[in-house]
């Protein structure tokens, strides 16, 4: 821009000279006059000395767009109590068109930035001194900015330094921050003023969680009004600052902190010289630094200020709040009481607390809540507990009493506590666990019985066990019979405590019956007793009592054995005692043969079965197939021998043999075999009277994949000798007919020769007194 400035003088302006405006500069006049018509004609020229320009770069930073920062103080050593001045300028391209946010830092804290708007953001440790007017903050310029720090105080000196972003502005008025660029360091030195002010505070103090904190901070050498400000700053990190708890200005108007503004705070000052801070409820995370910063006032000017910091500890809840349980008698008999105690020390809150029980494996059961208030919700059987609260100077003893104990409050017992804490329920640890034990009251039931019986076959029996000493009349009872033979223990029938009677496995329920008479007593009936019947018999009973809630529980069983032996008249009946091994390959064909000895009669019959004892238990003694004494045939239903019946041939070939034929032999035959042989005979009533029984001699088979065999048992060679006398017989009975045919020939022959009727009765052929 050209400018005159005199009558022959002339001033060049160049704005935002860029590189290539450098080079020589120089002024050239031209003189000129005007003719009489007015036209201007140049009558000289001349050249001023040249100037030469030079241009010089910037210093730029690629990633802030040529952007530079510088600090300034005009004071850089002050009082406490004065004024910090610290300017900001930055430079850049096209300064005017762009925006920028720019902060003051003390070492690597933010005191405030001002945003792209002007508009003023406070760091946590300086926003309660931007209310009370200790900190100012504007832009002053289109690249100044100033920061005021008045009274400061002696934390405030140190280094300082200017930080600036570029911001875009987008199409929407959103704004994207650019990179900062930082400003060289400054250096602020604050002495103490000559002020008598001085403040006295312990420098350490404890608390316990949920407990009032109280801090107290003495003043000395006051001369004017006094404002406090109560500071905390955590230990738990190395970069944590001051932020403010509360104050209390110098008219006595108190401000919570913006942490602590849902907090029981509060900042008092009692005496003129001592200022209080009380914090309720204490948390762990309240541990820390406390400071006390006391200002001192002038009208309306601060003159001085003084800090006093202490060191708080909290300790948890957890290490000073103990729960304990104990039991006076946990051991009890069904219906006895139960008490536990809970005792709780060393809480400064309301608790609430919970009573629980685990039974066997399984999770913890609550049993009731009582909560701070008093209130007490049940989720257990109210009917079976109670509740009672006694409290001591040290301690709380929260009882719960089982009142009339069964079986069903057994377990181990716990109690746990929990305290209200910043609106919630903290819950703290658990008590011991105490178990509680329910035994059975000592079994008093006396049973008795005959010892012995001894009755004959055919018979019908009946063996009783009595109760002759009774605990409760209320009392059930559960019986079992037991028939013992042979160490070998078959249940027979039993009876539960609700009367259900149940028959053991392969038991002949036509003759067996059980009834309970009076007393009580107990009764088995075996109805035409047969020889396999003898034995132990065994009545086992369980007493069933009811516990204070009503359930049954059973004591332990109590026995009484009558031993029964049962007479055969005498007898004939005789098998072959001997006992036999067989050994057959897999597949082969088996036959055992059982030969009945004695006198045999038209009247009697027998009736034989065959009996199998295999590997297992469950082929014990089994009946395989059985021929009654009239002739029918049976083959016993047994899940275990199944198969080896289907594979069962019985056949009588003689009156006084039975053969046993198994055809295709597999390994799982082999065992054990029996004949079983009884012999009956009809008396005068028609009915059917057992009057002898034998068993044979056991036949050991043993059934091998390969190996060398014996399968003769003598019923192949008695079949044979039966076949050959068959034939015999067959030819003396054809000789015989034979022969007496041949004697009717000949008499025939005789008559035919002379006739016996013409030899005794002649015939007359004339008749008398013809010649």
């Amino acid at each position: 821009m050209l400018d005159k400035v005199g009558e022959a003088t002339y001033r060049l302006k160049m704005t935002r000279v860029e590189l290539s405006d450098q080079g020589l500069i120089y002024c050239q006049a031209d003189e000129w006059i005007q003719d009489p018509d007015r036209s201007w004609y140049s009558i000289a020229q001349k050249d001023a000395e040249n100037t030469n320009l030079r241009v010089k770069a910037k210093e730029r930073v690629p990633d802030t767009a040529s952007l530079m920062v510088r600090i300034s103080s005009q004071q850089t050593t002050l009082q406490e109590g004065q004024e910090l001045s610290l300017s900001c300028n930055i430079d850049t391209q096209n300064l005017e068109e762009r925006f920028f946010s720019v902060a003051w830092l003390r070492g690597s804290v933010e005191l405030v930035r001002i945003g792209p708007t002007g508009v003023l953001s406070l760091g946590s440790q300086y926003s309660g001194r931007e209310k009370q007017g200790e900190l100012r903050a504007a832009r002053i310029g289109n690249s100044d900015y100033r920061l005021i720090l008045q009274p400061v105080r002696t934390e405030d000196q140190g280094e300082y330094i200017c930080r600036a972003w570029p911001q875009e502005r987008g199409q929407d008025g959103a704004f994207t921050q650019g990179a900062a660029q930082d400003s060289s360091a400054q250096l602020v030195s604050i002495s103490v003023a000559g002020s008598g002010l001085t403040l006295e505070m312990q420098s350490t103090a404890s608390v316990n969680e949920g407990d009032i904190l109280k801090l107290t901070c003495k003043v000395h050498g006051v001369k004017d009004q006094l404002s406090v400000t109560w500071q905390h700053k955590s230990t738990s990190t190395s970069t944590a600052i001051f932020t403010d708890v509360v104050g209390l200005s110098q008219e006595g108007v108190m401000e919570k902190g913006g942490e602590f503004t849902n907090r029981k705070v509060k900042a008092m000052r009692p005496a003129t010289d001592t200022f209080t801070l009380e914090l309720d409820e204490v948390k762990p995370t309240d541990a820390g630094v406390y400071q006390c910063a006391v200002s001192e006032w002038k009208v309306n000017s601060k003159t001085s200020s003084r800090s006093q910091a202490a060191t708080v500890t909290v300790a948890p809840i957890e290490s000073f709040v103990k729960v304990n349980l104990i039991g006076r008698n946990n051991v009890v008999t069904v219906g006895e009481n139960v008490e536990l105690m809970c005792r709780v020390r060393g809480s400064p809150l309301p608790i609430t607390l919970i009573w629980s029980v685990r039974r066997d494996a399984s999770t913890l059961d609550n049993i009731l809540t009582l909560y701070s208030n008093g209130a007490i919700s049940w989720s257990g059987d109210q009917h079976s507990y109670q509740m009672k609260v006694e409290s001591k100077p040290n301690d709380v003893i929260y009882y719960l009493l089982i009142n009339g104990a069964s079986h069903r409050e057994a377990g181990n017992y716990q109690c746990s506590v929990s305290v209200f804490l910043e609106n919630a329920y903290k819950k703290l640890s658990s008590s011991n666990q105490l178990a509680v034990k329910v035994q059975n009251p000592v079994r008093k039931l006396v049973l008795t019985s005959i010892p012995a019986l001894k009755r004959n076959i055919s018979t019908d029996i009946d063996i009783q066990c009595s109760v002759t000493k009774a605990p409760s009349a209320s009392s059930r009872y559960a019986v079992t019979w037991i028939h013992q033979q042979n160490s070998e223990n078959r249940t027979i029938v039993s009876s539960d405590q609700d009367s259900i009677v149940t028959f053991g496995p392969q038991v002949d329920r036509q003759r067996m019956s059980m009834r309970r008479t009076k007393g009580p007593s107990f009764e088995l009936t075996i109805w035409q007793a047969q020889i396999l019947d003898s034995g132990s018999y065994i009545c086992k009973v369980v007493e069933w009592l009811q516990d204070p809630r009503g359930r049954w529980y059973q004591l332990l069983p109590v026995s009484a054995t009558t031993k029964l032996t049962l007479i055969e008249p005498d007898k004939d009946l005789r098998l072959n005692k001997k006992e036999q091994q067989v050994i057959v390959r897999k597949g082969d064909e088996v036959e055992f043969k059982c030969n009945i000895s004695g006198a045999f009669s038209p009247s009697f019959f027998y009736k034989v079965a065959w009996l199998y004892t295999g590997r297992d238990s469950a082929r014990a003694n089994a009946t395989l197939v059985e021929l009654d004494h009239t002739g029918l045939l049976r083959y016993p239903k047994n899940q275990a021998i199944q198969g080896l019946q289907g594979r069962l041939h019985l056949s009588r070939p003689t009156k006084s043999s039975v053969c046993l034929r198994i055809q295709r032999a597999h390994e799982g035959d082999s065992g054990t075999y029996q004949c079983h042989v009884v012999q009956y005979q009809l008396d005068r009533e028609s009915r059917w009277q057992q009057t002898a029984s034998d068993r044979a001699g056991s036949i050991m088979l043993s059934v091998n994949v390969t190996g060398i065999v014996d399968t003769d048992t003598g019923c192949k060679s008695y079949i044979w000798m039966g076949t050959v006398i068959a034939v015999l017989i067959c030819s003396l009975l054809v000789i015989f007919i034979l022969m007496l045919k041949k004697r009717f020939c000949k008499a025939s022959g005789t008559k035919a020769s002379q006739s016996l009727w013409t030899e005794q009765y002649p015939l007359n052929t004339k008749p008398d007194g013809v010649p």
